[in-house]
């Protein structure tokens, strides 16, 4: 059973931020750190500062010959059982990085002429560079150095969805950036079947296989020999029927003698530096958030469907606030992603005294929401949404009240829902107001469009959403 299931929380994976695994099984994805670098939000920032804090702790542990110091800050990359991600069989058990695994890794990173050749920039490299290093084990590692940020990260979903946490428990030993070394403490966790559990935010996992050294070599280094070699006409060219000449990869394979790709890899590397710029710029471009789809087999129209129907049987007024807030929420994931991430109920700003009823952090690559600070100037990296279960229409003073959570830092757009507009034009004119008055953008959304984008999403898809959200746009800002 998934956790949606286990703990009655009636929403699908479309309605979920996090990926949502069955406890007893692990979930073929993986923490994969360079496309958590892709990431401008708070999470992929603070991930990304650890991630290189650890790597570079470590090695200037190894330059300045500390090799106790450097095997003990490696050993703890091991055993991570709390993701439920890789590709174990049975009950999770951290086989992507067991303690054996570290310690043969260690000693394949102490022998490796990467080491020493400067090519070791971030701890991605170790899958392209070092022996016995795939994405099994490079997720793990990441998982455990992360996962201070993984904790609380879970706790905020938890708390979201109304999931209880078990106070007390160690968190198992984390990357701390204050003190560059592993720490431990106790706090609150998710406990599923007895055992520990942290939740992974579904925008910040992949298949893994971008990064990897099997289309470094083929794709990119290959490649460019093929053509070096065309270029100086060398022993290795041949000629088709038309005479038009080739080099095969497999000619030069065995020509370089590639028996141990890494160690060759390296190598190469070593002469080519351009060739392994083009390879990661390619393979950032490359990457992809995972759909949806791949993560649950459940009938999107269905869900849609559902959504929609909840959302037209929902009676209006305060007792029915909360319910309407968790609809919205559901709605903005399925519809929004994977442009946004990190949701949170009635977030606390000005240490309390002020709410805003659901936050997402903008991480939009692409997009409505990546023009927002790209195209039209206007700072969003946080999209803040208040939800008004109303049966009239928002007035200046709802108006005001989001336009108050606006800050440099928060970002100048926001979303104001109601069930119901009777006047839409009346509105649209108060937010074209707004904008002309202070430059903040806020959109009114009704439940009639979220209901009309429910029904088209499934045939669709993105691009019905980024119809409504620039014509949106276009009718607060341009008019």
């Amino acid at each position: 059973m998934k956790i949606s299931e286990i703990f009655n929380l009636n929403k699908s994976q479309f309605e979920l931020d996090f990926v949502d695994i069955d406890p007893e099984v692990d979930t073929p994805l993986f923490l994969d750190p360079y496309f958590i670098s892709k990431s401008d939000t708070e999470f992929g920032r603070a991930a990304y500062i650890l991630l290189n804090d650890f790597f570079s702790t470590l090695l200037s542990s190894l330059n300045n010959g500390n090799i106790a110091r450097a095997q003990e800050l490696f050993s703890y990359l091991g055993e991570n059982n709390e993701l439920c991600l890789g590709l174990s069989r049975g009950t999770p058990s951290g086989k992507g990085m067991g303690p054996k695994d570290s310690e043969r890794i260690f000693k394949e990173l102490l022998n490796s002429k990467a080491l020493y050749s400067g090519l070791l920039s971030d701890i991605e490299d170790f899958r392209l560079f070092v022996r016995n290093v795939d994405r099994d084990k490079i997720s793990d590692m990441t998982g455990n150095i992360i996962k201070s940020l993984l904790l609380q990260y879970t706790q905020d979903q938890c708390e979201l969805l109304g999931i209880p946490l078990i106070d007390g428990v160690p968190t198992g030993y984390y990357w701390d950036l204050n003190t560059h070394s592993w720490e431990n403490r106790y706090g609150k966790s998710f406990i599923c079947y007895d055992r520990k559990i942290l939740l992974v935010p579904k925008r910040f996992v992949s298949y893994s296989n971008e990064y990897c050294s099997e289309k470094y070599l083929r794709n990119f280094a290959l490649n460019f020999l093929q053509n070096e070699h065309l270029r100086l006409n060398t022993h290795l060219v041949e000629n088709r029927k038309d005479g038009t000449p080739f080099v095969t990869k497999k000619s030069i394979e065995e020509e370089e003698h590639i028996s141990e790709k890494k160690d060759w890899l390296v190598e190469f590397t070593s002469r080519h530096r351009e060739v392994f710029a083009d390879f990661k710029e390619n393979a950032i471009k490359a990457m992809k958030p995972v759909s949806n789809e791949e993560l649950t087999d459940i009938n999107l129209s269905d869900i849609c469907l559902y959504l929609s129907n909840v959302l037209e049987q929902l009676p209006t007024g305060p007792n029915y606030a909360s319910d309407y807030q968790h609809i919205v929420l559901g709605v903005l994931e399925l519809l929004l992603y994977p442009d946004i991430t990190y949701p949170k109920l009635e977030h606390n700003i000005h240490d309390g005294r002020k709410r805003i009823d659901i936050t997402f952090d903008n991480c939009a690559e692409t997009g409505f929401f990546y023009r927002l600070k790209t195209t039209y100037g206007i700072s969003a990296p946080i999209i803040m949404i208040e939800c008004k279960n109303y049966s009239n229409d928002i007035r200046n003073p709802e108006i005001d009240q989001l336009i108050g959570r606006f800050s440099a830092r928060r970002g100048m757009f926001g979303i104001s829902t109601s069930r119901k507009f009777e006047n839409k034009q009346l509105i649209l004119k108060r937010c074209q107001d707004a904008y002309m008055d202070s430059g903040n953008v806020i959109f009114p959304i009704e439940d009639a469009d979220f209901i009309t984008l429910l029904k088209t999403y499934p045939v669709e898809g993105r691009a019905c959403v980024e119809r409504y959200l620039q014509d949106l746009f276009r009718s607060i800002v341009v008019n």
